[in-house]
């Protein structure tokens, strides 16, 4: 299946793909993963978004781009997530080629910092990510920073 990506600010965001975007976020990070935490911490607005959004207009894939200065001194990826539907397929991989080529069509090429859950380590390192410091608890779960230098 072919997904179409969109890259687009936070305030070019119509209300059906905001609440898209939002409602795959909630189903992967707090009903999945059962962890109550507040998604929506004033970041979005300050962050471009890449997502793909089926014919039901149900978002299949998103994560975004938070300028540098928010979360890190580094434009910094986060909120990256697929549907439960599209995992095993290469649409995580895709969706990470469509971020990391959003990066470079917003800011050029520029360093690229992330908080990773530890168990995605070898995903994020096959986009060139290295890890920075040492594991660390996230909302009960293990993380690990890494650095992407182009």
């Amino acid at each position: 299946m072919h997904l179409n990506w969109h890259l687009k600010a936070f305030a070019q965001l119509s209300a059906d793909e905001l609440y898209a975007i939002l409602t795959l976020r909630q189903e992967v990070f707090v009903v999945e993963q059962n962890c109550v935490y507040l998604d929506t911490d004033g970041k979005d607005k300050k962050s471009h978004h890449v997502f793909s959004l089926n014919k039901q207009g149900l978002c299949s894939a998103c994560l975004r781009i938070v300028s540098p200065g928010v979360s890190y001194a580094e434009v910094s990826i986060g909120r990256v997530a697929s549907h439960e539907s599209h995992r095993g397929t290469g649409h995580g991989r895709e969706l990470m080629r469509e971020g990391m080529r959003a990066v470079q069509t917003v800011y050029g090429p520029v360093p690229v910092r992330i908080s990773a859950q530890s168990y995605l380590l070898r995903f994020y390192e096959s986009f060139g990510f290295v890890q920075v410091g040492e594991p660390y608890m996230e909302d009960e779960i293990p993380h690990i920073q890494m650095l992407y230098t182009p």
